[in-house]
């Protein structure tokens, strides 16, 4: 591991409680009121566990897709199950549907991408496995089925629940709240502890399914599994703030290029970079056109897209 890259893993720690003090107006911890210590526990801290949560599980899958569908263009919204999960909210949103309250934006559009997940799944079953290419199109395929009917919704829509649904689909972490901090915990840890278990196995997919198999991994069973973490974490991270791009097609190339290709240290650290670059896209949307608020996902494809056209011209990351 570079020396270069533990300078950075110090600063990302540094950075964090920076950016939880950062905002419309700078908290000073060593002089703070009421309000403005109101607004750091209440606002302020849940808001940047949530954009950790977030960002953690879209770095730590897109280093799984990656590996496993041996693509470095994979992504985890490639599976449609962002689509799923937006389209679903989305409904909510614009009818007014809020029958569990602040839980019921997450909820639904968490059933919405794991019925995604399910067909997406299904679609690429066969032979007794799923099969990366199959798994490709599906995803592909179901999340431009989903993506139109989204934005045949928003078309016919009126005014009213417009914004909100919009802020939504571009990643909103407005809503956060100590409230979903256990939920999301508990599902995207699921996702990771998987993915951390299956770290070895997907070394070898990398390598081919022959040799996947000659190391004694099925390779079936280890796709079905890395999908799984993968849904899990994707899932939850969308429905917990709605979809956030390049995240997770970024952040595992920038962790390459510091520690290698070895899954045991990719995905833990993608996870670590993609919750650190969730927080400060955040920080800056809610900062720099103050008052008025711009999602953290157009933040993160501002930031992400340049970076990932550098490292296009840079390193042959196609591998041609």
């Amino acid at each position: 591991m570079k020396r270069s890259f533990y300078l950075i893993l110090v600063g990302s720690l540094i950075l964090l409680p920076l950016l939880v003090l950062t905002g419309p107006s700078f908290i000073n911890p060593f002089r703070m009121d009421k309000i403005q210590w109101t607004i750091l526990i209440r606002i302020r801290l849940p808001r940047t566990a949530v954009a950790v949560l977030m960002g953690g599980a879209l770095g730590a899958s897109g280093a799984v897709l990656q590996g496993f569908l041996r693509n470095p263009l994979a992504d985890p919204y490639i599976l449609g199950l962002s689509a799923g999960a937006a389209f679903v909210a989305t409904i909510a949103i614009l009818t007014g549907l809020l029958t569990f309250g602040v839980f019921t934006i997450p909820l639904l559009s968490f059933v919405g991408a794991v019925c995604s997940g399910v067909l997406v799944g299904l679609m690429a079953y066969r032979k007794g496995g799923i099969l990366p290419e199959r798994l490709l199109l599906a995803g592909v395929g179901l999340g431009f089925l989903f993506s139109s009917a989204l934005m045949l919704l928003l078309t016919i829509s009126s005014d009213e629940g417009l914004r909100r649904a919009i802020h939504w689909v571009f990643g909103d972490l407005s809503m956060a709240d100590w409230s979903l901090l256990p939920y999301g915990l508990i599902l995207i840890g699921t996702g990771f502890f998987i993915a951390m278990g299956r770290a070895k196995s997907l070394n070898a997919l990398m390598l081919g399914d022959e040799v996947a198999h000659s190391l004694g991994f099925n390779p079936y069973r280890e796709r079905l599994l890395l999908f799984l973490s993968v849904s899990l974490m994707t899932a939850s991270s969308v429905s917990l703030g709605g979809i956030v791009g390049f995240v997770g097609l970024v952040v595992p190339h920038m962790v390459r290029f510091f520690v290698g290709a070895d899954s045991r240290k990719v995905i833990p650290f993608s996870a670590l970079m993609g919750g650190v670059l969730l927080c400060l896209s955040d920080t800056l949307g809610r900062t720099v056109f103050a008052p008025t608020e711009v999602p953290s996902g157009l933040i993160t494809s501002i930031l992400g897209a340049p970076y990932f056209l550098y490292l296009l011209r840079r390193r042959d990351i196609l591998g041609g």
